[in-house]
């Protein structure tokens, strides 16, 4: 009888023996690490059913797994001796309870101590294993698959202190227009990331990230405005650099961690912007995984060009609103905030502060986005929209932007959201002094989960930054304006729809379309429509 039971016995982890009787235990299906719960350091080992006040002993497997835990004391309970939720035992709670036991006449065997295990007891768990065999063999199936997950985990691990992330994103893409189509052929980019992360408390965060690409902006083939003509940033992808041939280099380093309950605090000695801190409320806001279109996936003042270093923070002010800021340093011709002469360096040379108020309570989440900003030669660059919009030429520029950004969900299934973004420019010059206005906007509906859980549907329809004004004709002149122009002629829109695919928990693939209309914000520039297809692993 002792061997029939030792090796039919189903052996539990300690973790699941100290859950036993927590619903939450078996919350998820597949069954992810986050589901099982720490083991609680406030429970205390009880040695009766009976003192778990809401379970009901009405039959005789109640009775039964009662002297079991009696006699070996085998199940934890909660202090104030009741189940989470006042509820009574539901089977699967109820094999788990008894799962704890046969773990422990295990130990007993396994230990030769066979002598403390009774022949009825043997004879109990036998019935009691074959009564709820099916809720068994399910907590079983969840366990072997928490152990193989672990034993991954372990086997693969890049260090006790250090994880490493491994993200490669490609994309295989074309574009065709009456110039376009010449101007392109179809092409094969990627961006690699390596990510280390060293944990020092559990709570804070070193990132170290290396990166290597070749990424490409596609060639909209523009001839208007003449002054500005060529390539725009309307066809790019990331706001990853295009000036890269593959080579290796460190894209951030980045210290994180908490002040109290409330504060968490960035220092950063690298590439940076606010929305890696901060959250720009977009379900597209994921460089591998959400819209394909560098535009598509954020509002664009939260990509001031040139960041280099510099401090910031989220600060919860509620559960349900938090304020985040930060200043960064920026690279100018004169240096930049990495170097220590008297024109550069964090307060010296050009700059970024922003402050971000994000409300996110229940369905609704909304913004509240400002930011200023000083630079030498990268005017108000934002990695999208037209030419003319980045306000470069005319000398520093001082900026300041306003942005507001909403989500909406919906349904599980549906959500709707949006930004719009303002800058003022004013251009210090000598001779091109003045003011310069750039606008723009987006509506994107998302449909998460769509065909299958982890699936990604979007629509996006805006408007990419487009100059509205400029304060005088040197000014825009200076930034490549023709005579007489003082703001982008047309309006081009952005109209973007693309599906994720997920295979693998690891691999999707995104096929999308994107169709610019006047391209450079010129009707006299024929449409621009992009074909791409995204590959990501991420691991």
């Amino acid at each position: 009888m002792l061997n029939q039971l030792k090796n039919s016995a189903i052996v539990v982890t300690t973790a699941l023996c100290t859950t036993a009787f927590s619903s939450s235990a078996f919350a998820a299906d597949p069954l992810e690490l986050s589901t099982i719960e720490p083991i609680d350091p406030t429970l205390e080992q009880v040695t009766s059913v009976s003192q778990l006040t809401d379970v009901r002993p009405t039959d005789w497997a109640f009775q039964a797994l009662q002297s079991l835990v009696e006699r070996y004391g085998c199940i934890a309970g909660y202090p104030d001796r009741t189940y989470r939720g006042n509820r009574a035992l539901t089977r699967y709670e109820f094999a788990a309870g008894l799962n704890a036991c046969l773990d422990r006449v295990n130990e007993l065997i396994a230990a030769s101590t066979s002598e403390l295990v009774k022949k009825e007891d043997l004879t109990t768990l036998q019935k009691l294993q074959e009564q709820f065999a099916a809720e068994l063999a399910t907590i079983r199936g969840r366990v072997d698959a928490l152990e193989a997950r672990t034993a991954t985990l372990e086997r693969q691990q890049f260090s006790t202190t250090t994880k490493l992330g491994v993200e490669l994103v490609s994309y295989l893409a074309d574009a065709f227009g009456r110039n376009a189509s010449d101007a392109n052929n179809t092409n094969f980019g990627y961006r690699l990331r390596l990510d280390f992360d060293t944990s020092f408390s559990g709570q804070d965060r070193l990132r170290v990230r290396l990166q290597s690409t070749n990424l490409r902006r596609l060639n909209t083939a523009t001839q208007f405005p003449a002054g500005l003509a060529g390539e725009t940033d309307e066809s790019r992808f990331l706001a990853t650099s295009v000036s890269q041939s593959g080579e290796i280099t460190l894209n951030r380093l980045q210290y994180r961690f908490p002040v109290g309950e409330r504060l968490t605090v960035y220092l950063d000695a690298n590439t940076i912007d606010p929305s890696i801190v901060t959250d720009p409320i977009t379900p597209f806001n994921d460089q591998v995984l959400g819209a394909p279109s560098n535009f598509a996936q954020i509002n664009p003042i939260f990509f001031p060009v040139g960041n280099r270093a510099g401090i910031a923070a989220n600060f919860r002010v509620s559960p349900a609103i938090s304020f985040d800021f930060g200043y960064y340093g920026e690279d100018t011709t004169t240096g930049g905030p990495n170097f220590p002469d008297s024109r550069s360096g964090i307060f010296n040379g050009g700059y970024s502060a922003w402050g971000h108020v994000v409300y996110s309570s229940g369905a609704l989440k909304f913004g509240l986005m400002y930011l200023n900003t000083y630079s030498v030669v990268n005017g108000v660059d934002a990695l999208a929209g037209s030419n003319a919009a980045k306000v470069i030429g005319a000398g520093p520029v001082v900026g300041n932007s306003y942005g507001f950004q909403f989500d909406y969900r919906f349904s599980p299934q549906f959500e709707i959201g949006g930004w719009i973004g303002y800058t003022n420019a004013r251009t210090l010059g000598d001779g091109t002094k003045g003011d310069a206005s750039v606008l723009n906007y987006a509506i994107n509906l998302a449909f998460p989960d769509l065909g299958k859980k982890g699936n990604l549907g979007g629509i996006v329809f805006g408007m990419q930054p487009r100059l509205t004004s400029t304060s005088n004709d040197a000014l825009a002149q200076a930034i490549g304006l023709p005579v007489g122009q003082r703001r982008d002629r047309d309006i081009g829109y952005h109209i973007e729809a693309f599906y994720r695919y997920q295979l693998t928990d690891n691999i999707s693939i995104t096929p999308g379309v994107i169709w610019l209309t006047a391209p450079n914000h010129d009707n006299r520039n024929p449409d621009v429509v992009i074909g791409v297809i995204r590959t990501t692993f991420v691991f």
